[in-house]
């Protein structure tokens, strides 16, 4: 007599038990996730303190990074063992790309490895149902070459970006020169002119060199950071010829404007070996084209002459 009720008991308290037990569940969920995408500052005990308050910054500023921070830097730490010498020309791409400065090559580089072992779950289980067990093979072959073209592309931005600077670089200093000619500071001038460009990378770089000035830098120590952070070898000369001249004392207004000419003779030139070089890289399509013409046009001819058509 007894069992029936407490099988009644159990019947009853299944639901409130099922109930409890997924309020828990989502609960635990919601608390993992509201922890993950939470931006506060880590403490600063052992690391080192600038690490500490970029890790800060890139929390804040990037949601990949905040949602995967530990694989990120599990990741990271085998890549600069893995990667040693290719770390600082990721470093350089990173930031002439125009992308956060808080990123390392090393993070970096773990970014495309997790999205490029994301991207393989469906392309191997498009492999996979299209060839069978085979096709896992051709899964991981296209899972590597996703994370090879991600590595390319940054690149491919760090020069087009690079690019965009050489062409607008002669104007920015056009501008500088009016401004200073007309009486401004360089301080003012240079307001002026990354406000005119704001909407452009070379505003942008020149931006950061005024912020790095406002904080105190030196002028030559601004410019000289610019070089260093873009590391381009035109770039660089041009900004390395200004922080020269303002050393052996030129006026700046004439130092601007005489790279502002350079950079145009620079641009000419470009054109004019591009112009040259086209010549010769249209000369194979160009014979392949004359091959199949000919193959188009006496390709009927041969065939008929072959089949004995034209002697009967």
């Amino acid at each position: 007599m007894t069992t029936v009720p407490m099988a009644i008991n159990e019947i009853v308290l299944s639901p409130w038990g099922a109930s409890g037990l997924m309020g828990a569940s989502v609960f635990i969920v919601a608390w993992t996730l509201s922890r993950l995408l939470a931006s506060e500052d880590l403490q600063q005990d052992d690391e080192w303190r600038y690490d500490v308050n970029r890790i800060n910054e890139l929390r804040r500023t990037s949601l990949f990074y905040r949602l995967l921070q530990p694989l990120i830097q599990a990741l990271a730490a085998l890549n600069r063992r893995a990667f040693a010498n290719d770390i600082p020309e990721v470093n350089r791409q990173i930031l002439a790309a125009g992308h956060s400065r808080y990123w390392t090559g090393a993070e970096w580089l773990a970014r495309i490895e997790i999205i490029a072992m994301m991207a393989s779950v469906p392309l191997m289980y498009a492999t996979i149902a299209m060839m069978g067990p085979p096709g896992v093979v051709l899964g991981i072959v296209l899972s590597v070459l996703v994370g090879v073209m991600l590595r390319r592309r940054l690149a491919s931005q760090a020069r087009y970006r690079l690019w965009q600077i050489k062409l607008r670089l002669p104007f920015l200093l056009d501008l500088l020169t009016l401004l200073m000619e007309a009486g401004s500071t360089f301080l003012l001038a240079l307001q002026e002119a990354v406000h005119e460009f704001r909407d452009h990378p070379v505003g942008e770089e020149f931006g950061r060199v005024l912020a790095e000035m406002n904080m105190g830098k030196s002028r030559t120590a601004a410019l000289e950071s610019l070089r260093q952070r873009l590391a381009d070898d035109e770039i660089g000369s041009i900004v390395g010829s200004i922080i020269q001249g303002e050393q052996l004392g030129t006026p700046l207004a004439i130092l601007f404007r005489t790279q502002a000419d350079v950079l145009r003779i620079k641009r000419t030139q470009r054109a004019e070996t591009i112009a040259g070089e086209a010549a010769v890289k249209m000369l194979l399509p160009a014979v392949l084209i004359m091959a199949a013409t000919v193959l188009i046009i006496l390709g009927p001819f041969v065939l008929s002459f072959m089949r004995g058509e034209f002697l009967g």
